[in-house]
């Protein structure tokens, strides 16, 4: 009984370990393609990013994907997310 629950946790928590390995990629990024802006829209990109990280040291890096999708697109910019 123990083994196929076992495996099925497993099985489930595969997608989240992915996640959570695309989470500090995702920073860098963020942080590289900002670079030195100064811009509004670069402080804000930037706060954003910031609450993604907390999310993703919270352990909810499906939110934090999301924060971090939403961090580039207010600072204009394009990432490359793991496949």
């Amino acid at each position: 009984m123990k083994t196929p629950l076992l495996g099925i946790a497993l099985v489930l928590a595969l997608p989240l370990t992915a996640l959570a390995g695309q989470c500090p990629a995702l920073q860098a990024q963020v942080d590289k393609q900002l670079g030195s802006r100064f811009d509004a829209q670069a402080s804000g990109a930037r706060h954003m990013a910031a609450q993604a990280n907390d999310l993703h040291k919270a352990g909810k890096h499906a939110e934090s994907v999301k924060k971090y999708e939403e961090a580039a697109k207010a600072g204009n910019i394009k990432l490359e997310m793991k496949k």
